[in-house]
């Protein structure tokens, strides 16, 4: 699995900042990339953030995002979110622009950021700019970053507006493209991000939580890429195919919850995502060999 990079990490390795005192609003911060730029020669692997980030950033780089391989020759705009892992390759000395971090808390009464497409499919995280763009969204982010170092008493209100007309405005636009990144790298990072989407809906702990994606289909539409491609890499890396890994993660999670709860078989059925409890009862039987009731006898006895 790629690095997991958390706030205070990221603060660490800031020679001038310190990170904000957590509270009911969340965190926000924004850097000016000149001051945010790591040496050349330091090495640089795929990690994932424990927050989201947006930046603009004008230079000659390349952007290694998910699967793809996106080279910057003028400016963009690049939205990343805890699920993608990405590192951004520096090939001109010169960069310039700004960097916003933001944890998801600091949206929570606005609604759920992380409903955003520029956040959640990496073919639409990153915007090429246009010179008369990379004006208005300069003009944006500085004044995010005069009113987070003013004084004004409702200025993170203020922020998330400025930043959601950056959100907005990015979405109004064409995503850049870049290549996939070809080989074995390129599936292993598909197989990481499909293992993340599929645990982070477990474990179920409420009978009236139900995971919303629970088939290939879905992984592929929220990894926006095809299901066959999606199929392809997880067999490479894990011999066996999207439909064999959703499977087992639900029978697994079905023995969880017939072992550990007093829930009814059709709750639990419906917290699997099986519309019809006689469906769930046949995908278990078939893989566990028993029927759920019987397993949960079993397991009582």
């Amino acid at each position: 699995m790629p690095e997991f990079v958390e706030l205070k990490t990221f603060y660490k390795n800031l020679k001038n900042a310190s990170e904000p005192v957590p509270n009911e609003i969340g965190n926000f911060n924004i850097f000016k990339v000149e001051d945010l730029l790591l040496p050349k020669h330091k090495s640089i692997t795929y990690s994932r953030r424990n927050f989201y980030k947006v930046s603009l950033v004008t230079g000659h780089s390349k952007i290694h995002y998910a699967d793809q391989c996106i080279e910057i020759l003028d400016s963009v705009l690049v939205f990343t979110n805890p699920m993608i892992p990405y590192f951004w390759e520096r090939i001109s000395e010169k960069h310039s622009g700004y960097v916003c971090i933001f944890t998801e808390d600091f949206f929570n009464r606005f609604g759920n950021i992380k409903d955003y497409p520029v956040f959640q499919f990496a073919d639409a995280a990153v915007i090429s700019l246009a010179p008369d763009d990379v004006a208005q969204y300069n003009d944006l982010f500085l004044r995010m970053y005069d009113e987070l170092h003013g004084d004004y008493v409702y200025k993170y209100d203020l922020l998330r507006n400025l930043l959601m007309e950056v959100i907005h405005g990015a979405q109004k636009m064409q995503p850049a493209t870049g290549q996939p990144t070809n080989g074995s790298n390129a599936s292993e990072r598909i197989t990481s991000l499909f293992a993340e989407l599929l645990e982070r809906q477990f474990p179920i702990e409420l009978n009236n939580q139900v995971i919303k994606i629970n088939s290939p289909s879905a992984f592929a539409a929220q990894l926006n890429i095809h299901v066959n491609h999606l199929n392809k890499a997880l067999k490479e890396t894990t011999g066996q195919t999207t439909t064999q890994l959703i499977n087992d993660r639900l029978l697994q999670e079905a023995k969880i919850l017939l072992k550990s709860t007093n829930w009814t078989i059709n709750e639990i059925a419906w917290s699997l995502g099986f519309e019809e409890p006689n469906h769930f009862s046949s995908f278990f039987k078939s893989r566990a060999k028993l029927t759920p009731k019987a397993f949960r006898q079993l397991e009582v006895d």
